[in-house]
């Protein structure tokens, strides 16, 4: 099954399918390590689902709603 990282839940595992997006956003991504097989767990999500908090290769990332929005994760 594959879901948007920004639709995970806390506690949420899965491993990195696809990354969509255009330009900075999609390099930006590239480079803090959301690549396409990383596995990821979903740590905090704000109230209002802005930002979300991950744990990701290791160390703990937090993306906004738009950029979790542009990752596809496999569960």
């Amino acid at each position: 099954m594959v879901k948007l990282l920004s639709e995970f839940t806390a506690g949420e595992s899965g491993k990195v399918k696809k990354v969509n997006g255009e330009g900075l956003i999609r390099r930006r991504l590239f480079d803090m390590g959301v690549t396409p097989g990383a596995e990821l767990t979903m740590r905090k999500k704000a109230p209002l689902g802005d930002p979300v908090e991950i744990t990701l290769r290791g160390y703990e990332l937090t993306l906004r709603k738009n950029e979790a929005a542009c990752v596809e994760v496999e569960l």
